[in-house]
């Protein structure tokens, strides 16, 4: 008789070490007959022959599943990370909406049936206010400083920055959180005991010491190509919404942007320059029929996450000239001035427009400011930088 786990999370973590996450048809049977009676079903072949055939393999060759289990169990506890599964107290609630996205033409976008959570803080706590943001890997020094100067500020503002661990834009936006003391959420597509990429070790340490890592595959699960796409839907659907910093027009950030509109998340985009290929599929957003909306400032990301909920972006600051601070006779004459020339007081009156004597008090007020010069009882333009 196969020795069969008897606990519905250590069947879940079986399951997900042999079956990809958000696949269909195990997933309804999960629903049906749940985990213990799934794994039983398996390992007797008695499963629809989809499910025989792409877990044949491992069933073939592992005669004690209870065991297997164990192994899996083990080695979470090993690498300090612990498992949650749908109605634990942490689990996100949000990750039901993949429900809502299902489409038989992309198997693998059900909900995640557990995930591994590396470090201590709350999962659903943390992403109840959360916001990715997501982008190229090889981002240009623009985008990583948007993304690093975004992140801080949302972190300031109380939210919890969510992202992919890579590099580029990924990276930029897990230190801005962390370099404001905030939490941060990685999601993988790898175990959490050997986040990848390698490169970016001692900033995982910092946010598994900080916030979260999470991921859908076990320990020892490396990366695949397949598994960036799976788990950009759980990006998208753990926040309140996406913003896109920089990506290419074949982009997994555009992916995420995809999952994001889908889910009824609010899509956001900066902009970049019209000549970099970094930053055409970011402005393809805004031509696609997902209602992308283009944000250039913390300010206006919170006020499209929450409407009157949140701060509403006040306009910039308009870019004061020391010009601007002209009065309206002032500019008169300094615009009538024109550069390298001397002109007569009355001739400078008749080009602006205001009576002779005006211009001469006003031509004596503007030469103690430095905005003229006076040569031989005539003026002109000051050689200084008044724009």
């Amino acid at each position: 008789m196969t020795n069969l786990p008897d606990d519905p999370r250590l069947a879940l973590m079986l399951l997900s070490s042999i079956v990809e996450p958000g696949d269909a048809d195990l997933d309804d049977l999960l629903g049906e007959i749940g985990p213990i009676e799934v794994v039983k079903r398996l390992w007797e072949g008695e499963v629809p022959e989809r499910l025989q055939r792409i877990t044949s393999a491992t069933v073939s060759c592992t005669h004690d599943p209870a065991a297997r289990a164990a192994d899996i169990a083990s080695a979470t506890k090993e690498s300090g990370a612990r498992v949650l599964i749908p109605g634990d107290p942490d689990w996100p609630d949000q990750l039901r909406d993949l429900m809502l996205v299902c489409d038989a033409d992309e198997p693998h976008v059900r909900p995640p049936r557990c995930l591994w959570v590396r470090g201590e803080q709350s999962l659903a706590r943390l992403c109840s206010r959360s916001v990715s943001i997501v982008g190229a890997r090889a981002a240009s020094e623009y985008g990583q400083h948007l993304a690093d100067d975004l992140a801080a500020e949302l972190t300031d503002a109380g939210w919890t920055i969510v992202s992919g661990g890579a590099f580029g834009i990924d990276r930029a936006a897990h230190l801005g959180a962390l370099a404001r003391d905030g939490a941060t959420v990685s999601v993988l597509a790898c175990g959490v005991e050997l986040p990848y990429p390698k490169g970016n070790h001692s900033m995982f340490n910092l946010i598994a010491e900080r916030g979260l890592i999470v991921s859908e595959w076990p320990p020892g699960t490396t990366v695949m190509k397949h598994r960036f796409l799976t788990r950009n839907r759980v990006i998208a659907a753990l926040t309140a919404g996406t913003v896109v910093i920089e990506a290419a027009h074949r982009s997994g950030a555009r992916n995420t942007a995809r999952y994001a509109a889908e889910l009824g998340r609010v899509l956001m985009f900066t902009p970049g320059p019209v000549t970099s290929s970094m930053s055409a599929g970011v402005h393809q957003l805004a031509r696609e029929p997902w209602e992308a909306r283009l944000v250039t400032r913390a300010e206006e990301v919170i006020e499209d996450l929450t409407g009157i909920g949140g701060p509403l972006a006040t306009p910039p600051p308009p870019q004061r000239r020391p010009f601007d601070r002209l009065t309206e006779i002032e500019a008169r004459l300094v615009e009538s001035l024109p550069r390298g020339y001397v002109v007569e007081t009355a001739r400078l009156a008749a080009a602006a427009g205001v009576p002779t004597e005006t211009a001469a008090e006003t031509l004596e007020r503007l030469l103690r400011t430095g905005w003229v010069d006076r040569i031989d009882n005539r003026w002109r333009l000051s050689r200084g930088d008044h724009s």
